[in-house]
């Protein structure tokens, strides 16, 4: 059996606290509004809280520009409510997780205010290089904000705009930002960089916190050679900055001065890591785990994010499965379905209409027998959905926004009405829309104007009508939650997949030592006839979201959108 560890038994419930929920009416969720659900989280039965970003920042994209690493946002309260919420939840054997953002920084951080001056020791804290002012070039995606045109150093481009860099007038250089211009990246090759991340990040872990997520942490590592690439080439820049060429070197080193000596749980996300290089990265003296992104390509083209096709459940079995085996000796998973990056998963990956109840149990279910960590994002646990977003002015997350701008701009859409449909399957959006508490006005979020707009399927979907349903979504989560914590084989028990030709039905089999499960989930909206082994000696059904269903496997007939897990 794999060595046992608290982060391995854990269930991970995520935070996201600009809409969690509000106390002081403005509109914007806040470190109060958290400590006052800190029951609420308890009674659900999770055992870790990750807070996503909370520091003081001017907010371009919601908190992942960090201008002050040791401060609190005046949004979200002060240093005095942040430590209160630490100490109740390690009162209730709780514990919480800090988001960790050092690929970058606000471009009103005090660092990079200082290095665009020039100002020792901060003049290259920062990746600055030459290249044409804008109004001297040729006019393209490497104009400015104002559409003039200039040259920057290469052709890189950024996840959230076209070119990565950004012509800075007082610094008369252009900066990288792999992100939006407001979020510069920091040169990680200059060692007082380093030091100073490391010297914040212990100040963090000594005041008593769990551990990190650790946002893009593979991105840290450019290229030695910077600039460099063709200016008049396409826009590229991936493999200059993915996995960079001392990313190793620098998370070894990360990790032996700062979280290998606590015992935290540390969990890296990666973006275009696959299983086999997840291998290098986690286990012993690495991470506790990365957040990967195979499984978010299911349902896309070869267009990217925004390229949206159906679920193929095939490849989605060939890329658990892949993950699954790849580290069931080294490592471990980090489970997920949905983030504050995703779209909701009962809308993406299952039926937020007629079967949005089932559909969302299925999915549960699917999260938590899979062989690794659950990560539960606030909402899920009631089956919260997708929004609408009507017009253009509604829509507040930065990566959607551009999206949009990008589209009219260049002519492939005719209107926002036309975009919109992309929108309201991919934004970030979707994640961000308040927590539905009640059903009542913004659905219990705030008594005041909330900063995005709530769900119009509050009157259903919400916390407390959920509570007071013992067939609910979130009482099957309680449920899921208990036994994880009761049996082992849903935590360390080895993975093997069955049916894997089968289009619609994810069938699998946990074993660990004499104790077996075998779960089968129906991700399509129709009957699936299916033929399960069955499992030698006494068969009983541990958990499915349909109660009456057959109690034994073998030939069977799964309702649409049905789960199923029995036990030897």
């Amino acid at each position: 059996m794999t060595d046992r560890a608290w982060w391995k038994e854990a269930v991970v419930y995520q935070v996201y606290p600009r809409s969690f929920n509000d106390t002081d009416g403005d509109g914007v969720g806040d470190l109060p509004g958290v400590v006052e659900k800190v029951d609420y989280l308890d009674e659900l039965g999770v055992d870790v809280v990750w807070l996503n970003p909370v520091y003081e920042s001017p907010m371009a994209d919601n908190g992942y520009d960090i201008a002050d690493y040791r401060s609190i946002h005046p949004e979200f309260g002060d240093m005095n409510v942040w430590e209160r919420l630490l100490d109740e939840l390690h009162d209730r054997d709780m514990r919480l997780i800090m988001d960790l953002v050092v690929n970058h920084t606000s471009d009103e951080h005090e660092w990079f205010r200082r290095s665009r001056e020039g100002e020792d020791p901060y003049d290259d804290y920062y990746y600055w290089a030459d290249g044409t002012p804008p109004g001297e070039g040729d006019a393209g995606d490497s104009a400015d904000a104002d559409g003039a045109a200039g040259q920057p150093p290469n052709n890189w481009e950024s996840f959230f705009e076209a070119s990565a860099w950004t012509y800075d007038e007082e610094r008369g250089q252009y900066y990288l930002h792999l992100f939006d211009r407001k979020q510069p990246d920091l040169d990680w090759r200059n060692p007082e960089v380093r030091e100073a991340v490391y010297d914040m990040m212990t100040w963090w872990l000594e005041k008593g916190i769990d551990g990190f997520r650790m946002d893009v942490i593979n991105l840290i590592s450019k290229t030695e050679g910077l600039p460099d690439g063709d200016p008049d080439a396409g826009m590229t820049g991936a493999e200059h900055f993915v996995s960079g060429p001392r990313f190793q070197e620098y998370l070894d080193e990360m990790v032996d001065r700062t979280v290998g000596n606590y015992d935290v749980m540390t969990v890296g996300e990666m973006v275009g890591v696959d299983a086999a290089e997840a291998r290098e990265y986690v286990g012993e003296s690495g991470l506790s785990m990365l957040i990967h992104f195979e499984h978010m390509t299911v349902d896309t083209g070869d267009g990217g994010k925004w390229d949206v096709t159906d679920l193929d459940l095939l490849e989605l079995k060939d890329v658990v499965t892949d993950w699954q085996e790849q580290l069931a000796d080294e490592g471990w998973n980090c489970l997920y379905l949905s983030n504050h990056d995703q779209p909701r998963a009962v809308s993406r990956f299952g039926d937020d209409g007629e079967y949005r109840r089932e559909s969302a149990k299925m999915l549960a279910t699917f999260l938590f027998t899979l062989q690794g960590t659950p990560f539960v994002f606030q909402g899920q646990e009631i089956g919260m959905t997708n929004a609408t977003f009507e017009s253009r002015e509604d829509v507040r997350d930065v990566e959607a926004a551009n999206f949009v701008d990008r589209a009219l701009a260049s002519g492939e859409y005719d209107s926002y009405d036309e975009v919109r449909p992309l929108i309201e399957s991919r934004s970030r959006d979707n994640a961000r829309t308040p927590m539905q508490w009640t059903d009542g006005e913004n659905a219990g979020f705030t008594e005041g104007d909330p900063w995005i707009h709530v769900n119009e399927n509050r009157d259903e979907v919400n916390v407390a009508a959920a509570r007071a349903d013992p067939d609910s979504v979130w009482h099957y989560y309680r449920k899921l939650i208990d036994l994880r914590e009761e049996r082992d084989v849903f935590v360390y028990g080895d993975y093997e997949l069955l049916l894997p030709d089968h289009p619609d039905v994810f069938a699998y089999r946990r074993t660990l030592e004499d104790d077996a499960l075998l779960v089968a989930c129906n991700f399509s909206g129709e009957e699936q006839a299916v033929s399960l082994p069955a499992p030698d000696g006494r068969v009983g059904r541990v958990i499915g979201n349909y109660p009456e269903a057959d109690e034994s496997p073998g030939d069977a007939t799964l309702r649409p959108y049905e789960a199923r897990v029995w036990e030897r």
